[in-house]
């Protein structure tokens, strides 16, 4: 090359100067396409496809970054997670639940993320004191019940559902359920170990049925005379309502919605959340994510189709649940309720709560 360039006329050594200065700028601008090309992130997700996709790919249309999406069972990611060590693909795990937060977070697969807008973006106590997880929207565990049976003034707090008054007449899913894990964990938070376990057991003592099935059921159950109060969290009403299916729809009509303990700590409320895994290949791509779930545009589509409260101060919930009125919410740290989860947990077996 060098031989050949030497023996060139000044005409021909331009014309190889813009020829490899072409070839440059081609390998670049190929470069460039395969980085762009490159940019993804892969998201291990307990939200179903269908109440994440549509965000998501607003997302890699706005950044030109893919999200390669696998969902499961927020058990079932955790333990794939550590199956697949550091060879996993895994950038961002989103689960269900402090308990599960928790439990991800004390298995070691989180990494701390310092973000401002993270940090500006969710409530302190919504969001792991470590940065390692950040909560991504809101339920509340509250109280239906039954329009024509209960009067409102006749509720109160969760504490007084151990009353005899409610003997026989309280619907709530399984103690193996991390919604009520946390619950218990909340009372445990703030009335200490002892009270929480005798209301545990008044709380069983006025089970109108065994507990059986998912908050959707306990809706439905109070809805056919078979119990007049449910603990059930507010998206699943929400999505009674919103959706399509005539007979929840007419269930979830027959209900109403209670606020408890709103004269004192206030309400109990939970996260979906995610974090960024320690072994991510694509790091800031994953942090970039994240971050693009607090946005007001994110946070408007999680109240919209999930019907969950946004955890970002200022975005409105969606009309149906905005419909039950403010409420004051419990704003204990939620990393605590996941470092009470254990003892929650026996608190409601020695309760008898099956």
């Amino acid at each position: 090359m060098t031989e050949a360039f030497r023996h060139q006329s000044p005409a021909g050594r331009g014309r190889l100067f813009k020829q490899l200065g072409g070839a440059a700028a081609a390998a670049a601008m190929l470069v460039a396409s395969q980085a762009a090309a490159a940019a993804e992130v892969n998201l291990y997700s307990a939200r179903q496809e269908q109440l994440i996709r549509p965000i998501l790919d607003q997302f890699t249309a706005e950044t030109g970054i893919k999200v390669n999406l696998l969902s499961d069972g927020g058990d079932k990611l955790l333990a794939r997670i550590q199956a697949e060590g550091a060879n996993s693909p895994a950038d961002i795990l989103l689960t269900v639940d402090v308990a599960r937060l928790e439990q991800a977070k004390d298995a070691g697969v989180f990494v701390p993320v310092q973000s401002t807008v993270l940090e500006e973006a969710i409530p302190a106590h919504l969001r792991d004191s470590d940065n390692q997880w950040f909560g991504l929207s809101k339920r509340a565990r509250v109280l239906v019940y039954a329009k024509d049976r209960v009067k409102p003034e006749e509720l109160s707090t969760y504490e007084a559902l151990a009353d005899d008054v409610w003997q026989g007449r309280i619907a709530v899913r399984s103690s193996s359920n991390t919604y009520n894990q946390s619950l218990t964990a909340s009372m445990i938070a703030a009335n200490g170990v002892e009270a929480t376990e005798a209301w545990a057991k008044g709380l069983v003592e006025n089970f109108a049925r065994k507990p059986q099935g998912g908050d959707r059921d306990q809706i439905q159950a109070v809805a056919a005379g078979e119990a007049d109060i449910a603990i059930v969290n507010t998206y699943y009403l929400g999505g009674m309502l919103a959706g399509n299916d005539a007979d929840q729809k007419a269930a979830a009509d027959k209900v109403a919605v209670f606020f408890p303990n709103q004269d004192g700590r206030g309400t109990h409320v939970n996260v979906s959340g995610a974090g960024v895994l320690k072994t991510a290949p694509n790091h800031d791509d994953a942090v970039k994510l994240i971050e693009f779930l607090t946005s007001d545009e994110a946070q408007k589509f999680y109240a919209e189709v999930n019907q969950e409260y946004p955890v970002r101060p200022g975005v409105p919930a969606s009309d149906i649940v905005s419909a039950w009125g403010p409420f004051k919410e419990d704003t204990v740290a939620i990393t605590r309720l996941g470092e009470l989860n254990r003892e929650a947990v026996e608190v409601m077996d020695r309760a008898g709560w099956r």
